[in-house]
């Protein structure tokens, strides 16, 4: 944007995205940065929650661990679905619409699991629990950073990322003093769980649309409104400025489809970024889903397991806090195949730990690095695609990516029955780093403005 630095006004000739772009971070930004964060955090309580639910259903019913596994597994066949679907949506009815729609809709499908009378039923409201929350993470994180200002936008989205631990946390506090308190404790966990059906009528009405999204569909008097009220947060008092051909703008949003993920240069960071988000998917959740019943495997008893599990989940916030200053010091990609390399060695660890001790700390780091790593790849991802194709590339990656997070809980048993939970943690270690490798074949576009546009031969600008 051409700011005259003396008046703090935007000079003629600067568009709505330079304006918007050369903003610092305001009260507005935080407002879009708590309300999306909040929704995020109540995904993970609920993602969270399951691990505690299966161990907790495990004990009371007469369930085999398979079975288990596809209750996990179920709500990530959902999330996939979600993911995809989701994104594309995004593109064309709106980043915050989609967002609002899928809490509600996972907020509900959640309390409904609270009522459910047999694992058939829990697995298929599960399922329709994975719609809603795998259409609205990518959809978030898409729309907070095409409001990010360039120079802290990788920052923003990895704090936007660290609620996933708040809510993770709050899902080891459920798990910990409500499940194991009668029979029915996962009950009244899952109906905590419905919290999000009530704060989608929160997020629809107070968050602003993507003002890319916008000018893409030639709503120019909605967009212009938008940068104003950032502006005005901002202390910044820019002219009505008039714009020439910006009839041209919308028509681009029509060439955008999956086809462009694999267009020009595009091709080779979408099979990048869908092999990282494959691998991390597959190692974080094959770990975390049945963390507290791999504990209580092993020995300790459920309360001791889930006591373990808080401790260790507490250990995401810093990892998240260290990732938000490398992403904009190191870059997104030297910063993802640095947490994960750390994953790896942190899952050899946890699968050698053979005491307390040793168990806590392993999987303290663990969840430092990997939670770290999740930063980074929802930082980076976004800024891969233009405006037109930049939902549908963020759900797409996070759709391959719940592919293998529906293989992983229902492979877990399985590994365990014929290996040893140490065999486990060694495929969970080599797998990331398959997705260190993988990392470094990712732009690393730090401080640079958002692609606006796909070109006439489907490449980006």
């Amino acid at each position: 944007m051409d700011t005259d630095t003396a008046t703090g006004r935007a000079r003629p000739g600067a568009s709505r995205l330079d304006r918007l772009d050369r903003l610092p971070f305001t009260r507005q930004h935080r407002r879009l940065l708590v309300g999306s964060g909040v929704g995020w955090a109540l995904d993970a309580m609920d993602v969270g929650l399951i691990s505690f639910v299966i161990a907790a259903i495990g004990t009371t019913w007469t369930v085999d661990t398979g079975t288990l596994g596809w209750v996990a597994s179920a709500g990530f066949v959902g999330m996939a679905i979600g993911a995809s679907i989701g994104g594309l949506l995004a593109d064309r009815i709106g980043r915050r619409q989609v967002f609002a729609v899928t809490l509600l809709v996972f907020g509900i499908a959640t309390g409904l699991s609270a009522l459910a009378w047999s694992v058939g039923a829990l697995i298929v409201l599960r399922f329709f629990v994975g719609l809603g929350l795998g259409a609205e993470l990518p959809v978030a994180s898409t729309l907070v950073s095409e409001f990010a200002p360039p120079r802290i936008r990788g920052r923003v989205i990895v704090i936007l990322e660290s609620f996933w631990a708040v809510g993770w946390t709050l899902a080891a506090v459920i798990g910990y003093f409500v499940i194991p308190a009668s029979d029915v404790g996962w009950r009244w966990a899952l109906a905590l769980g419905a919290v999000p059906a009530v704060y989608a009528v929160v997020i629809r009405m107070g968050l602003p649309e993507s003002v890319r999204f916008l000018e893409a569909k030639g709503r120019f008097r909605e967009a212009e409104e938008t940068v104003r009220r950032f502006e005005r947060s901002a202390g910044v008092d820019s002219p009505a400025v008039e714009r020439k051909d910006e009839s041209v703008v919308a028509p681009t949003a029509r060439r955008a489809g999956i086809g462009a993920l694999f267009a020009g240069p595009v091709r080779r960071q979408t099979f990048a970024l869908w092999l990282v988000w494959f691998c991390v998917n597959f190692s974080y959740y094959g770990a975390f889903v049945w963390l507290p019943s791999i504990l209580l495997a092993s020995g300790f008893d459920l309360v001791r397991s889930f006591g373990y599990t808080l401790v260790i989940t507490l250990a995401q916030l810093p990892g998240y806090a260290v990732s938000a200053i490398l992403v904009e010091r190191w870059g997104r990609n030297r910063t993802l195949a640095t947490f994960l390399v750390g994953s790896a060695v942190a899952a050899g660890l946890f699968g050698l730990a053979s005491v307390d001790w040793q168990v806590i700390g392993a999987g303290m780091l663990l969840s430092f690095f990997n939670l770290g790593a999740w930063g980074a790849l929802y930082a980076v991802t976004p800024e891969l695609y233009p405006t037109p194709l930049r939902g549908t590339g963020a759900g797409w990656a996070a759709g391959i990516g719940r592919i293998a997070s529906i293989i992983a809980p229902v492979a877990v048993p399985a590994i365990i029955a014929v290996g040893s939970t140490g065999l486990v943690f060694a495929i969970f270690a080599a797998i990331f780093v398959v997705a260190a490798v993988g990392a470094l074949f990712l732009a690393d576009k730090r401080g640079q403005k958002l692609e606006e546009e796909i070109a006439a031969d489907g490449t980006t600008d």
